[in-house]
C-alpha cells in the first residue's frame, strides 16, 4: 500500500514539475508585404502579463511554462497576431499592416529633411524627430537626402502643455492672504534650454518661471534643532521697475550625508513604447538609471517595471549590492509598441507595497516621455489614480525625456499630485545633475506637504503679485486643512517665492479702479507698524499626518538691488528673463541688457557652472527675439 502511494505522490510530483517548467522560445517577426523585421514589437504570453520586444533585427527570444498556450504579437501600426504555441521551440511570424489611424510611429533608419525655423532661417532635422510619435505605422530605412520644407518647428508639433494664467496684482484690503504650495520641480527651465538651444523660443506655457528660479542652487542658511526647513526673507526695489518693491521667501531644507538616509523601496517604472526609440530617450534613460544604481548602499532595493501595450515586472526587488544585475536588466530594454501608461502606475504601486520599508524612502522613479495612450491616459485620469495611491506612502520622482513628443502636462500632474518632483533630462550632464549631484534632493523627502501662506499688510502694501507658481496656488482655508496636500522637499532643497510689491501710495495702472459706491475698504490695519508682511509656513514630517507651523516677519526695511545677496539678484534676473519669454504683461521695463549684467555679476562660485550657462541663454533669447522681431517686420 505505500509503495503505490509513493508512486501517486511521485506522479503528481512529474505532473506538477512539468506544469511548471519552462523552456524558450525564439524566432523572428517580419512585415507580411516587404519582408523586413519588425523593430520593438511586444511579444506575450495570452494571460500573462510579462512579455518581451523585438530587437533591431525583428528577433525576439521569451521563456513560457509548459502550461502556456498562445504567443501574442503586437506592434502599432500592424493587426495583432496570435499563434498557438504547440511544441515549438523556433517559431517566426508575420504581421499584416493595419488600416487603422494610430498615433504612433517606428523609424528605424535615419533621413534628414530641412525644416523653417521662427526667424526664418532653414536647418536640417532627422527624420526620426519629425516623425516621431506624429504617424501611425511609418517606418524609415537607409538613409535619404530629401529635403522637405517644414511649416512649422518640429518640436512643438505634438508636445502639450498645461495652459498658464498668470497671477495678477491683489490688493491686500480685499484679498489679505496669499496662499500656495511649494514646488521643487525644475523641468522647465531644462526643457527651456532645449528650445532656446535649438534656435527656437519656447511655447509661453512651457515657461514656469517659479521652476526656472528653482533650478539653481541658493546659499542659505540651513535649519536649526529638529526643525528640517529654514525660512528666509529678502526685501529690495523691483529691477524692471524701481518704484515697486520684490520681496523674497526662501526655504533651506536640511543637509543629511548619504549614509544616514534611509533605507530605499525603489520601483524603476519605464517606458518602453515605440515613442522611446530614438536616442535621446530610452538609451539616455538607460544611462540614467544606471548613474542611479551607482548611488545605491546595500540596505536599499530596485525592481523595474517595464510598459509598452501592457505592464511587466521585469526584475523582482534586488538589493543595491547586486548593482551588475541590475544594470544587466536595465541594458537588456528594448523599446517598441503603444503606450499603457496607467497600467504601468498601477503594477509600480503594487510592487512597491509589496516590497514597503517602513520608515523608509518608498518610491517609484517614472522615465518616460509621458505619451499614455492605451487604458486610463488623460490627464484628469492620471489625477485620479495618483490620488487614490498617493496615501499609501509611496512618493514618486518623474524624469521626463524626449522632444517633439513630450507630454509635459501630464508628468507635471504626477509629480504635483503625487507627492513627487519632475525633472526633465535632456543629457547627460542634466541626468547627472538630477542624480548624482542632486541624489538627496531628488530622491529623499525630508518635509512633505510643504505650503506658504503670506498675510500683507494694506498700510504698507497697495498691491501684491506672485511670480510663478499658478499651478501650485491653493485658497486661503487649505493652509490649515492637513487633508489638502501641498508640495514636498527633499534633502537640502532650496525653494525660492518672488513677489512683487506696489507700496502704498505708489501710483499704478495695475491698481487703477472706479471708487466703490456701497463698499467701503477695511480701516483695521497696522498703520504704524513697520512691518510689510508675514510670512507663514506649514510642512509635515514624512512619517506624519499632522502638520507644524513656522513664521517670519517680514521688516520694512528695503535695501538697494545693489546691497542685496548674490542669490536675490540672480534669481530676480531669472524671473525677468521667465517674463520676456512669456511676454508677460507685468513685464514692465525687463531689459535683456540689465538682467544679463545682474546674473553676471551675481554668478557667485559656480562651481558647475550653471549660472554661466544661463548667462549664456539670455544672450541667445536676445538674439532670437531681435531674429523674431526683424521677421515679423
Amino acid at each position: 500500500m505505500k509503495g503505490k502511494i509513493l508512486l501517486v505522490m511521485l506522479f503528481l510530483a512529474l505532473v506538477s514539475f512539468r506544469n511548471t517548467a519552462t523552456r524558450t522560445i525564439t524566432g523572428h517577426v517580419y512585415d507580411a508585404n516587404d519582408k523586413n523585421p519588425i523593430i520593438g514589437v511586444s511579444v506575450t504570453v495570452e494571460g500573462e502579463k510579462a512579455g518581451v520586444s523585438t530587437d533591431a533585427n525583428g528577433y525576439y527570444s521569451i521563456k513560457v511554462q509548459e502550461g502556456g498556450k498562445v504567443l501574442s504579437f503586437a506592434m502599432v501600426g500592424y493587426e495583432t497576431k496570435k499563434v498557438k504555441i504547440a511544441k515549438l521551440d523556433k517559431l517566426d511570424v508575420q504581421l499584416v499592416p493595419s488600416n487603422n489611424v494610430l498615433s504612433e510611429v517606428v523609424v528605424i533608419g535615419y533621413g534628414t529633411q530641412e525644416r523653417k525655423e521662427l526667424s526664418g532661417a532653414v536647418s536640417t532635422v532627422a527624420a526620426n524627430e519629425v516623425l516621431q510619435g506624429k504617424v501611425a505605422g511609418v517606418q524609415i530605412r537607409g538613409h535619404s537626402s530629401k529635403r522637405v520644407r517644414m511649416p512649422e518647428p518640429v518640436y512643438r508639433h505634438n508636445e502639450s502643455y498645461k495652459e498658464i494664467t498668470e497671477n495678477r496684482f491683489l490688493k491686500p484690503s480685499a484679498s489679505p492672504l496669499s496662499t500656495f504650495a511649494i514646488d521643487v520641480d525644475n523641468a522647465s527651465y531644462s526643457n527651456v534650454r532645449r528650445f532656446i538651444n535649438a534656435g527656437q523660443l519656447p511655447p509661453k506655457d512651457a515657461v514656469r518661471i517659479e521652476e526656472m528660479i528653482n533650478y539653481f542652487k541658493y546659499d542659505l542658511p540651513g535649519p536649526q534643532g529638529d526643525d528640517p526647513v529654514a525660512i528666509h526673507t529678502e526685501l529690495a526695489s523691483a529691477p524692471w521697475n524701481p518704484k515697486h518693491q520684490l520681496a523674497r521667501v526662501g526655504l533651506k531644507a536640511k543637509e543629511i550625508e548619504t549614509e544616514r538616509l534611509p533605507a530605499s523601496n525603489l520601483v524603476f517604472l519605464i517606458d518602453v513604447s515605440g515613442s522611446m526609440a530614438p536616442e535621446n530617450r530610452l538609451p539616455l534613460v538607460k544611462t540614467s538609471l544606471k548613474m542611479l544604481v551607482d548611488q545605491l548602499r546595500e540596505k536599499d532595493k530596485v525592481a523595474i517595471v517595464t510598459y509598452a501595450g501592457n505592464a511587466g515586472l521585469q526584475l523582482e526587488a534586488t538589493p543595491g549590492s547586486q548593482k551588475d544585475k541590475i544594470k544587466t536588466a536595465i541594458d537588456g530594454l528594448g523599446a517598441g509598441g503603444s503606450t499603457a501608461g496607467g497600467a504601468g502606475l498601477k503594477l509600480a504601486y503594487q510592487i512597491a507595497r509589496e516590497n514597503f520599508i517602513p520608515g523608509g524612502n518608498n518610491r517609484i522613479v517614472l522615465a518616460t516621455d509621458g505619451d499614455f495612450n492605451v487604458g486610463v491616459s488623460s490627464d484628469q485620469d492620471m489625477e485620479q489614480l495618483i490620488v487614490k495611491e498617493r496615501e499609501s506612502g509611496i512618493n514618486i520622482s518623474v524624469l521626463g525625456y524626449g522632444m517633439g513628443n513630450l507630454k509635459d502636462s501630464k508628468m507635471e500632474t504626477i509629480a504635483n499630485k503625487g507627492r513627487g518632483n519632475y525633472a526633465y533630462i535632456d543629457n547627460l550632464t542634466e541626468a547627472r545633475k538630477a542624480i548624482v549631484s542632486e541624489f538627496g534632493g531628488t530622491f529623499f523627502t525630508i518635509a512633505k506637504d510643504v505650503k506658504v501662506q503670506v498675510e500683507f499688510n494694506p498700510a504698507k502694501v497697495q498691491a501684491y503679485r506672485l511670480i510663478g507658481y499658478e499651478n501650485r496656488l491653493l485658497a486661503k482655508e487649505d493652509f490649515n486643512n492637513d487633508k489638502k496636500i501641498g508640495g514636498d522637499m527633499g534633502v537640502g532643497h532650496t525653494v525660492t517665492a518672488l513677489y512683487e510689491l506696489i507700496p502704498a501710495g505708489v501710483k499704478s495702472s495695475f491698481t487703477d479702479v472706479n471708487p466703490l459706491k456701497y463698499q467701503q475698504e477695511s480701516q483695521a490695519v497696522r498703520a504704524n507698524s513697520s512691518e510689510v508682511a508675514t510670512v507663514k509656513f506649514r510642512y509635515k514630517h514624512p512619517q506624519s499626518n499632522k502638520s507644524k507651523l513656522q513664521q517670519v516677519v517680514v521688516e520694512d526695511r528695503p535695501l538697494g538691488l545693489s546691497k542685496t545677496s548674490n542669490d536675490f539678484r540672480f534669481a530676480s534676473a531669472v524671473a525677468e528673463l521667465g517674463m520676456l519669454l512669456r511676454d508677460s504683461e507685468f513685464k514692465q521695463e525687463a531689459d535683456f541688457e540689465k538682467l544679463i549684467a545682474r546674473a553676471k555679476a551675481a554668478r557667485g562660485a559656480d562651481e558647475e557652472g550653471y549660472r554661466a550657462e544661463f548667462v549664456r541663454l539670455a544672450e541667445t533669447v536676445r538674439l532670437l527675439s531681435k531674429s523674431n522681431e526683424l521677421a515679423r517686420d
